[in-house]
């Protein structure tokens, strides 16, 4: 029999699985730009190529649509090779998006390029992803919300000098350096990654294990995509998923314009950086804290009651930033606190899967759970600029950020928590069928 690949990975050829957390946290941080800095190519592009904003964010769409809904044959593709290579493949992605864009003189070239820039981003997103789910069952919340902050944060770190760029040397410019930055940065990292050997465990797993269970929804078994799908709780889980990806991508997607509808866009409030600017350094380091903080939490209450606490605390967020928008500082203040309360989706919903559905194919799985931002996406970039124009005011967007919130809240507690449930107690069921031995034949019930 044929060694499998796993199998040939001897054990001292493996980094450290906390020098992989952080090679992986860099290559988030890499990547962010493509979504996060976004809103500040916007109205460029309007100038430039003399385009309403609906077309322009056309382009966010695609961008969030082939950054997801190829994930999950990555996320395959990483499961069966391993994160290195993918991420290699990845970092050429990410670069070759951002340069070309650059280059891109028409919207259906721009489309095109930036699009390349989403699946390569996937790839990364994914497979780092997927990795911290692998290595860190022990500090699953925490690890994958360390992980996927660094997507959130990276750009607080980038944001100034982009938007120097972009003024002093245009769009176009800033697209091809910082394409050809991101692309070198991710390709570094990835010659840190490998997944774990077949059977690992971190130390003490079985003491640690029965700890973790006290507290969380954890499955005894690993499900394949398929066995996945038949579970009710991937429904309730990629329904949740949706409706609250898409409020705080409305924020991501529509910040700038939502600031210049208001008149505090040009508003220099501190150091230089305007209301805008600095909204969103601001919003960028709290979505990059929030997915550890929330991971952490839900490691300690479960993941159900954590995300019941952080989306009722968005829907106020929401609410009061309608209210308040117009003042400068209350801009900067409460779009940070919707994403404090937002980005735990990126930890959670990851760990969740984890959690229910095993870790041999948790990078393929979250990768299906992870399209649901594709399906967000369409309604936070297009969707809202469009109900913008055609009612002249984003209120009704604020208004179905808030219900979406609130009816995902509750969705946690009353429907997902008893099937997170159920799905655990299936496998132990599972688990405790013995082997039943047959005349030329044996089965289990797995």
């Amino acid at each position: 029999m044929a060694a499998s690949p796993e199998t040939l990975i001897h054990p001292s050829r493996i980094p450290n699985r906390w020098i992989q957390l952080i090679a992986g946290i860099v290559a988030m941080m890499a990547i962010a730009n493509l979504q996060y800095a976004w809103t500040l190519f916007t109205k460029p592009i309007q100038a430039h190529m003399h385009v309403s904003l609906v077309a322009v964010q056309w382009t966010f769409t695609l961008f969030i649509a082939l950054e997801t809904w190829l994930v999950p044959f990555e996320g395959y593709l990483v499961d069966r090779i391993g994160p290195r290579f993918m991420l290699g493949i990845g970092s050429i992605l990410v670069a070759v998006g951002w340069i070309a864009s650059g280059k891109a003189e028409t919207i259906h070239s721009l489309y095109l390029w930036y699009s390349v820039g989403g699946i390569g981003a996937g790839i990364v997103y994914g497979g780092t992803i997927g990795n911290a789910l692998k290595w860190f069952p022990d500090r699953r919340g925490l690890c994958v919300g360390l992980t996927a902050g660094a997507y959130g944060v990276g750009t607080a770190t980038t944001i100034a000098p982009i938007a120097d760029m972009l003024k002093t040397s245009g769009y176009q410019h800033t697209f091809i350096v910082w394409g050809v930055i991101q692309g070198v940065v991710v390709l570094a990292s990835a010659l840190f990654l490998a997944r774990p050997p077949a059977g690992w465990t971190p130390p003490n797993w079985k003491e640690k294990a029965a700890k973790i269970k006290a507290r969380v929804n954890t499955s005894a078994v690993d499900m394949t995509p398929l066995q996945m799908l038949r579970q009710p709780s991937f429904y309730v889980i990629y329904l949740m998923m949706t409706m609250l990806a898409f409020g705080g991508l409305v924020v991501t997607a529509q910040l700038n314009p939502m600031a210049a509808s208001y008149h505090v866009d040009n508003i220099v409030l501190a150091f230089g950086m305007t209301a805008v600017v600095l909204a969103i350094t601001v919003d960028r380091l709290l979505n990059g804290f929030t997915r550890p903080f929330w991971g952490w939490v839900s490691d300690n209450i479960g993941r159900e009651n954590a995300i019941f606490i952080a989306f009722i605390l968005e829907a106020i967020a929401v609410y009061a930033l309608l209210q308040l928008i117009s003042y400068p500082v209350w801009f900067v203040v409460l779009s940070g606190l919707c994403f404090f309360a937002w980005g735990n989706i990126f930890s959670l919903f990851p760990s969740l899967t984890g959690d229910l559905y095993g870790s041999k194919w948790a990078t393929t799985n979250y990768g299906i759970v992870y399209t649901a931002k594709g399906v967000a996406a369409a309604f936070a970039g297009p969707g809202a600029a469009w109900l913008y124009a055609r009612t002249g005011s984003w209120t009704k967007v604020f208004w179905a950020m808030i219900v979406c919130d609130v009816v995902a809240a509750f969705m946690a507690l009353l429907w997902l928590k008893p099937l997170s449930a159920r799905v655990v107690k299936e496998s132990e069921r599972r688990l405790s069928v013995p082997v039943v031995p047959e005349v030329g034949r044996a089965e289990t019930a797995v």
